[in-house]
């Protein structure tokens, strides 16, 4: 009896399973191919192929986008002056020199503002931060080169976000000593107290 149970029970087996899918045998010489794809397949395909093509195309015009935006633009004065139309409310770089006796601090709120010139052309600048940096003097017979990172306002002037001032050489230092006029940034002299 046991053996009419195993035998019942392969051949319960053996009607769950669906029978192996035999393939025609290749003739000599030739390869079984794989039957061609339907035609939905295909749309399927070319529907991929086409959104993969478009999403590239729209990621590409986005950084184009992004990137003629983000441009910094590096002028001299006189050059961002006579571009001005083109240029305002683009961020810029300018290049000047420090206009003798026009830097003034304002407290209330904290800003900073000066003119700036090259060749004959002059701008405002109004700085809205406390602090400057340390080249950034108002020396007399002093010539402070400026580099200035802002955008141009319909108004005229550059509001700037930041101020790179160039720091004078040792040999225009060394000039300046002599003339009587103070470095800004000299180490203490020999002996000099210090005040910890």
């Amino acid at each position: 009896m046991d053996r009419l149970d195993e035998e019942l029970a392969l051949a319960a087996e053996a009607e769950d399973d669906p029978p192996p899918v035999q393939r025609p045998a290749a003739e000599a010489g030739q390869v079984a191919h794989e039957p061609a794809p339907d035609r939905g397949q295909r749309l399927r395909r070319i529907g991929l192929v086409a959104i993969l093509v478009v999403t590239a195309v729209s990621a590409l015009v986005l950084v184009l986008q992004s990137l003629e935006t983000a441009a910094v633009y590096s002028k001299g004065v006189d050059e961002l002056v006579s571009d001005r139309d083109r240029l305002t409310t683009r961020t810029v770089l300018v290049d000047g020199t420090l206009v003798s006796g026009t830097l003034r601090r304002r407290d209330q709120p904290c800003e900073y503002r000066f003119a700036i010139a090259k060749h004959g052309v002059t701008l405002e600048v109004r700085y809205p931060h406390c602090i400057v940096p340390d080249t950034f003097r108002d020396l007399p017979g002093s010539r402070v080169d400026v580099t200035v990172e802002g955008q141009l306002t319909a108004e005229g002037f550059l509001s700037a976000d930041r101020i790179l001032a160039k720091c004078p050489s040792r040999y225009e230092m060394d000039q300046r000593a002599k003339g009587g006029v103070e470095r800004p940034h000299a180490a203490p002299a020999a002996g000099a107290a210090r005040s910890d």
